[in-house]
């Protein structure tokens, strides 16, 4: 997996969600990963409609997609997992991410050392 991007829920959370979204990412990034943060770019002031149009292409650079809790509450998110399901992206929770990606980073210095590096 080399780029995420981040879905999850926005429209009517407090600060759109920004603070769940900002340590999503940062709990990912220190792992590595490259993350598409939706809440990092344009303005609590965008309508849905544009947002979704902005965050949608932000989805196509991306190699998976990784959901905050509660995205399935949400309208924008469902959508934007839908598209990506519809284009044979995988879809990870962010527990789950966080999880595997702390597994290969524990297992990665007893691969270092078998291969003397």
């Amino acid at each position: 997996m080399k780029r995420v991007y981040l879905s999850g829920p926005m429209t009517g959370l407090p600060q759109g969600n920004r603070p769940a979204f900002l340590e999503a990412a940062r709990a990912l990034r220190a792992h590595g990963i490259q993350v598409l943060n939706p809440a990092e770019f344009g303005s609590a002031d965008d309508d849905w409609y544009a947002a979704m149009r902005r965050d949608l292409r932000m989805l196509m650079d991306a190699d998976a997609v990784v959901t905050l809790p509660g995205w399935e509450r949400s309208r924008g998110a469902r959508l934007e997992v839908y598209v990506a399901s519809q284009l044979n992206m995988p879809v990870y929770t962010l527990a789950a991410c966080l999880r595997t990606a702390a597994e290969a980073q524990a297992q990665a210095p007893a691969v270092q050392l078998s291969l003397g590096l």
